[in-house]
């Protein structure tokens, strides 16, 4: 007889439930969340396990890379479709969703979710340590300026690299406010010291990649978006076509149809937001700074004068990131005029 496992995983403890394939429970444990413990606690069992279902989390890619490799039929389960099937039961708790996740992996009632390569895992965590250190620099800085507002002092327009000599300028005259500002100053340096490093291994990674020296031939897409979309697509032929890349970065409009009432709303915003926002600054870039003239260009601002500039930039992020799939697949470079460009 088959059997069907849920695993509801927290930080310290997993619960599992296994049913058989006519819905009975027949197993119910918890276990360290670890990898080793949990495949130990299913082969003990003596159960012929066909899927186990492992809702998508921050510890899903760890769990579900361990429990591959020691030959389990692990399957990641999509967030949003887990949280819709549990939401049914009227008490929630570890062991009931350990007992609603079997169920849905037995009924068949799941969307997997692709894990991400070793690899692309650790890009990632290196881009998301840069946004992070970038992030709390300029939070920083923010909160520098708003406090000299409150003494008259306007700190104005100035780059990353002035800023620093700007506020000494300010507070030269009051050593009482030039004492704690300085340590913020300091605590600021420091992060923009760190962020440096790791912008320059950013730098370092996709300069000595094929793929992404392709990528960056597309205007407006530099180091950073193309070293995150390989990342973020991980392996470009689990899209059945390159137009399914928009949905899944959540870059293409929501359609609520109901009896004769159809609605297109705005876009979906599902899937990575890191990567959605460097398109979207691409898409900016190449709109507004880029100076070279292309098809592509061209088609955005034709969108841009029939339904505004913002539409336009959204429009031009999803297009982006269709083109960087289908350069990715077909191993070409960005063409620049639109008799010679490829359809997509």
């Amino acid at each position: 007889m088959k059997h069907y496992a849920g695993l509801d995983v927290s930080v310290k403890e997993t619960a599992i439930c296994i049913v058989d394939e006519n819905g009975r429970i027949c197993r119910e444990t918890k276990v360290i969340s670890h990898p080793e413990d949990l495949s130990k606690a299913l082969a003990e069992t003596g159960l012929r396990i066909e899927r186990i279902g492992l809702e998508a989390g921050p510890l899903s890619q760890w769990l579900f890379e361990g429990m591959a490799r020691a030959g389990l039929p692990v399957i990641c389960v999509e967030t949003r479709h887990t949280k819709a099937f549990l939401r049914a039961q009227v008490n929630k708790s570890d062991r009931n969703d350990a007992r609603g996740i079997a169920q849905m992996i037995r009924v068949n009632l799941y969307r997997p979710v692709h894990v991400k390569t070793l690899a692309s895992q650790k890009r990632r965590a290196l881009l998301r340590a840069r946004k992070l250190l970038q992030e709390k620099a300029i939070a920083i800085e923010n909160d520098i300026r708003g406090l000299l507002r409150n003494f008259g002092l306007k700190v104005g327009i100035v780059g990353a690299a002035k800023f620093e000599a700007r506020i000494k300028e300010l507070t030269e005259d009051m050593p009482d406010l030039e004492e704690f500002i300085d340590v913020l100053l300091a605590a600021r340096r420091k992060l923009r010291d760190s962020f440096s490093r790791l912008h320059g291994k950013v730098l370092e990674l996709a300069g000595s990649d094929a793929i992404c020296k392709r990528l960056m031939t597309i205007p407006g897409v530099g180091p950073v978006t193309a070293l995150a979309f390989i990342s973020t697509i991980d392996i470009p032929a689990r899209f059945r076509s390159s137009r399914s890349v928009g949905p899944a970065l959540g870059l293409t409009p929501v359609l609520k149809q109901s009896g004769e009432s159809e609605r297109v709303g705005r876009v979906s915003l599902c899937g990575d937001s890191m990567m959605r926002g460097l398109l979207y600054e691409a898409a900016q870039s190449m709109l507004t700074r880029v100076k070279k003239w292309s098809w592509l260009k061209a088609w955005a601002m034709t969108v841009a004068r029939r339904g505004g500039l913002k539409k336009a930039v959204v429009a031009l992020a999803r297009r982006i990131a269709v083109i960087m799939h289908r350069m990715w697949i077909d191993g070409s470079e960005f063409r620049w005029s639109r008799e010679v460009a490829a359809e997509i």
